[in-house]
């Protein structure tokens, strides 16, 4: 079948680079770094073992070993920051957040990072997001968790990643409820199951509840911390939009797509990268993985597509990555007035130096994809194609 001859070349491509770029360090990283588990409790890390049956390799069982020891150090330090902070942040209010959607490789992580250099808006971090239970209490040691990160995000692609850096509300919520495609990336034999709670459709009254809860509580923490709008980037929100009105009414979006084609490329690099870096299990076979990207980025905008008029009018706003590559300033400008967010003027200066300060980077290069390939693509994603003009290469 070509389309699996396809996927078997995009994985063999990221392996075959990591191994070539990575140093003694990212090597240290990715054979025992606790990935996902490092800010778990003790009782969620056990639940999520055993509702994987336990099921770890045995090279990953020092990955497992450090996951285990870390979520032993959060549970007590967490206790003593509720001690210490909760009463203060239950007052805090929480001003309507500016949520970034659009699916993963889509360029959710450039538009959040130009939004991050506004000092008048606050973005979650690496820390914050790793260790949601405990980042107020250990601010002043976050820098040391900058040796359990590598220097890139590795084997997705060349942005920098630190400990300070803008990152996924995502990565909170899967680490404080458990009901994230995230958790997926470290069991995935269950991918399957975690999927559910990419749109939540399928999920019981009592798990949104839960996920709306940790939310809620997420975002107020910052908010007492930072004091300003939060901006808040997860793909899995540009299916959640329904939920997100129901617990932040004013909220406003700004969603950012890309030709379809290159999404699918770019996340079957970075499947083969997460699972290679962040599984306690076998990963898919790359026939599983192709199947999987098809089925999410559906299962994503169906619900996108049904949800998005439930946004108000002057909350939406929408820009394709391409013009976002050639006039990042002038798009931004377009949001800021869209969105009726403060004065672009006053930032900009920032946003165009940090413009400048990408000027070297490489962004990845992919092989072509087969005409089978394309073909599927284009049938699964049409509604895509034809609501963003991208062309559409073999319809089959």
């Amino acid at each position: 079948m070509p389309a699996l001859r396809q996927s078997r070349l995009l994985g063999w491509v990221v392996k075959r680079e990591e191994r070539v770029a990575v140093g003694w360090r990212e090597r240290l990283i990715c054979s025992i770094g606790p990935g996902l588990a490092v800010g778990m409790k003790c009782g969620d890390w056990v639940r999520l073992l055993a509702a994987n049956g336990f099921r770890v390799r045995p090279h990953r069982w020092p990955k497992a070993a450090l996951a285990t020891l870390f979520s032993l150090m959060q549970t007590p330090l967490s206790f003593l920051e509720r001690v210490l902070y909760d009463r203060r942040i239950a007052a805090e209010p929480i001003q309507p957040p500016i949520f970034v959607l659009g699916h993963w490789r889509s360029g959710t992580t450039l538009l959040h990072n130009l939004l991050a250099v506004d000092g008048r808006l606050a973005v979650p971090t690496v820390y914050e997001v790793v260790a949601p239970h405990t980042f107020l209490l250990l601010e002043p040691m976050a820098p040391i968790g900058s040796f359990l990160l590598p220097s890139t995000r590795l084997g997705v692609d060349n942005m920098a990643l630190s400990v300070g850096v803008p990152a996924e509300d995502e990565v909170a919520l899967a680490v404080t409820t458990l009901l994230s495609p995230v958790v997926g990336f470290a069991f995935p034999e269950r991918a399957d199951f975690y999927d559910r709670y990419l749109t939540f459709r399928d999920a019981s009254c009592q798990e949104v509840d839960r996920w709306k809860s940790a939310l809620v509580a997420f975002v107020r923490k910052l908010s007492w911390k930072y004091r300003r709008p939060l901006v808040l980037k997860s793909p899995g929100h540009t299916c959640r939009i329904k939920l997100l009105l129901e617990v932040f009414p004013e909220a406003r979006f700004v969603h950012i797509h890309r030709n379809p084609y290159v999404v699918y490329q770019s996340m079957m690099r970075l499947m083969a990268a997460v699972w290679g870096i962040y599984s306690f299990q076998r990963p898919p076979e790359p026939a599983a993985v192709h199947a999987r990207v098809i089925r999410q980025y559906r299962a994503m905008y169906e619900a996108f597509f049904e949800e998005r008029d439930l946004i108000p009018a002057g909350r939406y706003f929408e820009v394709g990555f391409e013009a976002m590559e050639q006039d990042p300033l002038g798009q931004m400008a377009r949001i800021y007035d869209g969105l009726s967010m403060p004065d672009f003027g006053v930032v900009r200066p920032a946003m165009e130096q940090y413009i400048r300060s990408l000027a070297g980077y490489h962004k990845n290069t992919h092989p072509d994809l087969p005409t089978e390939v394309l073909a599927e693509i284009s049938r699964a994603w049409r509604r895509c194609f034809d609501a963003w003009g991208y062309p559409v290469e073999n319809r089959g």
